[in-house]
């Protein structure tokens, strides 16, 4: 009848804590502590895209006689940026968006002015 006690079990405490935090899981973290200020993304994302991506292609195409793709692919970023916005994604996908547009603008400036 030693079962049917009020005493509490003795279970070794274990407890299991992951210290090595890897940077996606940190990232994805601060991501989702965005949340609250969707809007201000959606809105510096249209503001960087249009005022400091747009005009890449301009200078890329006339000064430094890029491929024509280039417009094609600033545009595409562009407006799939303005559609997680618009549409509803959420906000890892809208910073996704934007980081993607950030790094492959800066890919096609090193790749075409070196």
């Amino acid at each position: 009848m030693a079962t049917l006690t009020n005493t509490a079990a003795q279970w070794s405490d274990v407890t299991l804590t992951n210290n090595s935090d890897s940077l996606i899981t940190k990232i994805t973290a601060w991501a989702d502590n965005q949340a609250p200020n969707r809007t201000l993304w959606f809105m510096v994302s249209l503001m960087v895209q249009g005022v400091l991506f747009l005009p890449i292609p301009a200078v890329m195409l006339f000064y430094f006689h890029a491929p024509l793709a280039i417009l094609a692919v600033t545009l595409g970023l562009f407006f799939s940026n303005i559609i997680a916005g618009m549409g509803g994604a959420g906000i890892r996908a809208m910073l996704g968006f934007f980081a993607f547009s950030i790094l492959v603008h800066i890919l096609m400036i090193v790749i075409f002015t070196i």
